[in-house]
């Protein structure tokens, strides 16, 4: 890691020469007060995503039956085309003008999306197709964070960057936490719910998350309008001024603006965050369905189970990213990154299936038979409530390919709530180090935009391979993808380097 000479969090703000200490020390105190709501603006961006996760895929099945696995892919990818879509937007818009007006901005169609999501169920037909639509806008609005980030960034010194990011993805950790858990507590409002007839409303457990995103999402503009402010230091923590104003706000920061960013590390930096997000993205997407296929859980124990493995890979994330700032000081951010990758290797290499016992096959679909039908209508009549459970038949491979069995399943997970985190916050970090001093919102844009287009493409990629091949095939490929991410790491290692370093102004 890098180590600046005579830099410390205390460093003097860099103003008028008539500025006092009072107002030097009011300038840090706000600095940091702006860069605490841009981790609770993260936070509440994690929490706003997570809050529907383990749900998507009974509420899909629920408003429209039509809609398979497949179409979960395309649901669920949804979200991640729309920031990344949106992600280059609000990062250039951020570049020329206030935070505030991208923040508010897309934070206000991320609550709106909500809301939208929250009643795809009343259109008489298509419902799968505005549960898709909403996804979207809901992802559109959380593109700002690029602009998240970006701040973030711009806002640290070199020294402060690896503990801000951390603190950072942290919050997202916790959201990442909170969300699934209060998913898991408003399933106990069950799929009935209540119903409000005067708005066209089923608050139920699927509907009532959505609604508290929205209302996050008011909290959250209030913070941005009252709280925010603009705040820029260079690699030592002196203080520039923001050029996110007007034109005459507008300075030479320094000569440091004039030399080059080494593009090879910004695209390789893109590839690997790529290859992160992908990964990750396969592993919510397929996270309930593949809990459900191979344990035969109903719906409700699906989401409530698998909102419980992901609080707990939440907390198990915030102990990562404690142990991150002290590995990456030890060490350096490169190393960390290279152990994370290493280790969601094994988690999905873990995940394949073996042996000889095989899952339990779903039934539902043989009802055409006579004899089944009148014993399943008998049964459905006795009791309501019963769903069919297990691998559904017209997968074939569940007829040939080995149970996953659930001590697998929460290795893996463990392994991966490990690995996941620590790439995240070193792949940002190094990323950030990289640009150095220039203005970072369209980069982080770009960056936003390429974890975006992973998260699009992987659950497009898991749901296909997933539903046609099976597990084996799927996991199998995603060993394969992270052995390359490794041997990509490798080769391009001593490019991957801060900045200040690469021109010599610090010693690495």
């Amino acid at each position: 890691m890098s180590q600046l000479v005579d830099s410390d969090d205390t460093t003097p703000l860099l103003g008028d020469d008539a500025s006092s200490d009072d107002s030097q020390d009011e300038d840090y105190k706000s600095r940091w007060r702006s860069i605490r709501v841009m981790y609770f603006t993260m936070f509440l961006s994690s929490v706003g995503f997570t809050i529907v996760i383990t749900s998507l895929w009974p509420y899909l099945q629920r408003i429209d039956d039509s809609a398979n696995a497949s179409f979960l892919g395309w649901v669920v990818a949804a979200y991640s085309l729309g920031q990344m879509i949106a992600s280059p937007i609000f990062g250039l818009w951020s570049n020329y003008r206030p935070r505030r007006e991208p923040l508010v901005c897309s934070i206000f169609i991320n609550l709106s999306a909500n809301i939208y999501y929250a009643y795809a169920y009343l259109p008489k037909t298509n419902n799968k197709v505005h549960m898709l639509l909403s996804r979207a806008f809901v992802g559109f609005g959380a593109g700002n964070v690029a602009v998240v980030r970006s701040y973030v960034a711009g806002a640290t010194s070199l020294k402060e960057r690896t503990s801000a990011m951390a603190n950072m993805s942290a919050c997202q950790a916790l959201g990442f936490i909170l969300g699934p858990a209060l998913q898991a507590c408003l399933s106990f409002i069950g799929e009935k719910g209540v119903t409000v007839n005067i708005l066209d409303l089923q608050l139920n457990m699927y509907t009532a998350p959505a609604f508290l995103a929205a209302a996050f999402g008011i909290i959250n503009i209030l913070l941005v309008l009252l709280v925010l402010r603009e705040h820029r230091v260079d690699d030592h923590g002196r203080h520039l001024r923001a050029i996110n104003y007007t034109s005459e706000d507008r300075v030479d920061i320094s000569e440091e603006t004039e030399e080059t960013i080494d593009q090879v590390a910004v695209l390789t930096s893109n590839v690997l965050f790529f290859i992160v997000m992908f990964i990750f993205a396969v592993f919510e997407t397929i996270a309930t369905p593949l809990s459900m296929d191979m344990f035969a859980w109903t719906r409700k124990e699906a989401v409530l189970y698998n909102g419980i493995i992901i609080c707990g890979i939440g907390f198990e994330s915030i102990l990562v990213f404690v142990a991150v700032k002290v590995a990456s000081k030890r060490v350096g951010d490169r190393p960390v990154l290279l152990a994370g990758l290493a280790i969601i290797f094994i988690g999905f290499f873990i995940l394949l299936p073996w042996g000889n016992h095989y899952p339990k096959i779903q039934w539902a679909d043989l009802k055409n038979n006579s004899l089944v039908s009148r014993i399943s209508e008998a049964t459905i009549a006795s009791n309501s409530s019963l769903e069919p459970t297990g691998c559904p038949y017209e997968q074939t491979w569940c007829q040939y390919t080995p149970a996953i069995h659930l001590a697998q399943y929460i290795s893996s997970d463990f392994l991966i709530g490990v690995g996941y985190p620590a790439c995240n916050v070193m792949s940002y970090t190094l990323y950030s180090k990289i640009l150095g001093p220039k203005p970072q919102g369209v980069y982080m844009g770009w960056l936003t935009a390429s974890g975006s287009g992973a998260r699009t493409l992987g659950p497009v990629f898991v749901s296909q391979i997933y539903t046609v091949l099976g597990p084996r095939w799927a996991f199998s490929l995603i060993c394969g993808m992270v052995v390359g991410a490794i041997v990509l790491l490798s080769s391009l290692y001593h490019r991957l380097i801060a900045f200040s370093v690469r021109h010599g102004r610090a010693a690495e």
